[in-house]
């Protein structure tokens, strides 16, 4: 049987315990961000995995219309997610 398809109500976020490498044009809130060990910007992740600005009552993204050019690209239910979803099974 095919795997039921991915939308809002299935997604699971599992691309927000994904490292996120910011780009010179994102311009996200200093409070979600870091510096990485060679020195570039990153989505901070908090102790148990997440993206802090994955807000964890309704599993969705707090700054969304502000989220990074990474995320913007990666698309729900394309083969990144579905390999993504798989692997955390």
């Amino acid at each position: 049987m095919p795997p039921a398809p991915v939308t809002c109500s299935t997604c699971r976020a599992n691309c927000c315990k994904l490292e996120v490498i910011l780009m010179g044009e994102d311009n996200i809130p200093a409070r979600y961000t870091q510096t990485d060990r060679w020195g570039g910007q990153v989505m901070t992740r908090l102790d148990d995995g997440w993206c802090a600005a994955l807000d964890r009552d309704t599993m969705l993204c707090r700054i969304y219309e502000q989220r990074p050019g990474v995320c913007r690209d990666y698309e729900m239910g394309g083969d990144d997610c579905l390999i993504e979803r798989r692997s955390l099974i």
